[in-house]
């Protein structure tokens, strides 16, 4: 006697199709994302050393890059790598975070 269930594909053969190209679409995903993720940091650090950019939105940009405040301590080493990684002096960048004291000293009155 011959079945015409046997010429079908079994039901394991159907979800092992069907699993397959939902890995091969989260693969895909995955490595979608991690373009837009490296395109995202390549932006954020062209946003660094930019010098269509201000002092504070360079600093700015480090800060977004690295996930850290600038300190507001005006001889704290850190703000030497700022300096260099945003393509400031160190004088521009102490002077942007005396602004940002003053600023935050006029907010509290």
């Amino acid at each position: 006697m011959n079945s015409t269930f046997t010429s079908l594909p079994s039901t394991r053969a159907l979800s092992d199709a069907a699993g397959g190209q939902l890995v091969r679409e989260h693969r895909e995903r995955l490595a979608l994302e991690a373009l837009e993720r490296e395109a995202t940091k390549r932006l954020e650090h062209a946003e660094l050393f930019s010098n269509l950019n201000s002092a504070g939105t360079r600093i700015q940009a480090w800060e977004k890059v690295h996930r850290l405040r600038m300190p507001s301590a005006p001889l704290h080493p850190i703000l030497e790598v700022i300096a260099t990684a945003t393509h400031l002096s160190l004088a521009e960048v102490q002077d942007e975070q005396q602004m940002r004291a003053a600023r935050r000293a006029s907010a509290k009155v």
